[in-house]
């Protein structure tokens, strides 16, 4: 039998009946019942309820910063979602095209919008702003995130009030009976994007498999802290359930109060710890939308700007650079879509201050390979990485001590460098240096199986510490200014920095950046990147 002919998507947005009791909850990136602000308010202030999810071709096709493995996941959540609607009675109604001509469809009818808000940037923000422009357009949140605050006070405490109170639920009354199809199905959005993942071991989306995944971690969670910088260590301790935090199959309300049922541990206190900064950057992104594309610190805006060179960028995304463990981090990024904490961090800080490359370059380009990719995360922690606050201690971080740390026996490297492979793990840190007659014995020549180092570190590294030195000073009067404070929400001790700053008039004082050291590192101001 002939396969049937595939059905075109259609931008033509539902045509709903006219009403004055009806609302469209549209669901973007909580894709769950539970737990989900807009859910209980569209069902309890509502008769009728019709839960919509729009296919928007900003974020398909090649301009769009997702890779095919993360649309899948998506279509996967979406999936799961429609099963969840139809245990309530109700369906899930997809469309295509516009979200704000789409929901024009609805408010010309007479229907509201239920949506809950979201930290968001660039294209994102400019949709969310002309849609908060209408009447009829209902933005609701309750996700530990404060919108439209003009300071930071009293965040912790609000933080803390979120995690702790109940989660939210569909109202008894029900969605009601909408009878709207969809214009189109996920086959079809795969069909006209052609999208095909190629990539290995990523997860499967969804809320059914979100609260499996939740459940295993909370019987290993007491050896997450241990595990979690290693990159082989993180991949089986870490609980992987940030992609699942990202499209919302889970809240991360949630997945703090089924910690409960965990038994006290050092494990389970930096998880916690975790959640909460995933809240403190989410925070930062509501606070300023400016952190997808504009150095926090004006006086770092446009650093190596003019330095791309595409042979680096290249090597850096191919995984050629000649320092394994960011060659190994790069591959595994590419082929699986994830990568834990300590390897994002390290990729991005030599991008930055080793290759001396533009950060939104490398930060976009994790982004689309990431099957987590916040944006929230994602470009708070590249400018953290990439030192544009500008102040505190600069850190760069050592590729070669990071193998000796947290792959000690080489078994990450060798797994995404086969070409090291047959070489001892005392040489895995600097295969360029590994003696000739042993290159020869072992059949691996450095420079044609394996590439020489792209840059000399060292001194890549000192440059970047003086050029970060010489700007410390003016850096550290921006900080002053009452705007770029704010939206940097800096640590107690970067806030004693620029207090301490504030009473100098030559610099005197300042921790220089050679103090700072090659791989200092805070927990703290790494923790949004762990992505758990």
């Amino acid at each position: 039998m002939a396969p049937s002919p595939r059905e075109e998507p259609t931008l033509s947005p539902p045509v709903p009946p006219e009403s004055d009791d009806a609302c469209v909850l549209w669901h973007r990136r909580n894709l769950r019942l539970t737990d989900d602000r807009a859910v209980e308010y569209a069902t309890a202030n509502y008769d009728t309820v019709c839960p919509l999810f729009i296919f928007d071709p900003r974020f398909y096709g090649a301009d769009g910063l997702a890779c095919d493995a993360r649309l899948r996941f998506l279509h996967e959540c979406l999936a799961d979602l429609e099963d969840q609607y139809t245990k309530e009675g109700t369906t899930l109604v997809y469309a295509h095209g516009s979200p704000v001509d789409v929901l024009d469809s609805f408010l010309d009818a007479g229907w509201d919008a239920v949506v809950n808000r979201e930290a968001t940037g660039r294209y994102g923000k400019e949709r969310d702003d002309a849609l908060a422009a209408r009447d009829g357009v209902r933005f609701v949140a309750d996700d530990g995130i404060r919108y439209g605050q003009s300071d930071r006070e009293g965040w912790a405490e609000h933080a803390e009030s979120y995690f702790e109170s109940d989660p939210n639920r569909p109202h008894e009354s029900g969605f009601g009976r909408h009878d709207l199809p969809s214009t189109v199905d996920i086959d079809a959005i795969e069909g006209e994007y052609d999208v095909s993942p190629s990539k290995t071991d990523v997860p499967t989306g969804g809320r059914t498999a979100a609260l499996a995944r939740l459940d295993r971690f909370l019987d290993v969670v007491h050896e997450y802290q241990a595990n979690v910088s290693s990159p082989l260590g993180a991949a089986t301790r870490a609980s992987r359930l940030s992609a699942h935090l990202r499209f919302g199959a889970l809240s991360v309300r949630e997945v703090y109060q089924a910690l409960d049922d965990a038994i006290d541990s050092n494990g389970k206190e930096a998880f916690v710890s975790r959640l909460f900064w995933n809240r403190h950057y989410t925070q930062k992104l509501a606070d300023w939308s400016g952190w997808m594309d504009t150095a926090v610190n004006p006086v770092l805006e446009g650093i190596y700007a003019d330095n791309g060179d595409e042979e680096l960028i290249r090597a850096w995304k191919r995984g050629r650079t000649g320092f394994p463990m960011v060659d190994a981090s790069m591959r595994c990024l590419r082929e699986t879509g994830w990568l834990n904490f300590r390897m994002r961090a390290m990729c991005a800080s030599v991008f930055s201050f080793v290759l001396k490359q533009p950060w939104q370059v490398g930060a976009d380009y994790m982004y689309y390979h990431l099957i987590d990719a916040d944006p929230a995360i994602n470009y708070t922690q590249w400018q953290s990485q990439s030192g544009l606050k500008g102040i505190g201690a600069i850190r760069v971080y050592n590729p070669r001590k990071q193998v000796r740390d947290n792959d000690p026996e080489g078994d990450f490297v060798k797994r995404w460098v086969p070409e090291l492979d047959p070489v001892p793990a005392k040489y895995l840190d600097r295969p360029e240096r590994m003696p000739l007659s042993l290159q020869d014995e072992l059949g691996v020549d450095v420079g044609e199986d394996y590439p020489y180092p792209v840059v000399d570190y060292d001194r890549e590294r000192r440059a970047a510490l003086d050029t970060f030195a010489g700007l410390r000073a003016e850096s550290e009067a921006a900080m002053r200014e009452p705007d770029v404070f704010r939206r940097a929400s800096l640590s107690p001790k970067s806030r004693n920095i620029v207090e301490q700053a504030t009473t100098r008039s030559d610099g005197a004082g300042t921790q220089s950046a050679e103090s700072a050291g090659s791989d200092s590192e805070s927990a703290n101001e790494q923790a949004g990147l762990d992505q758990f």
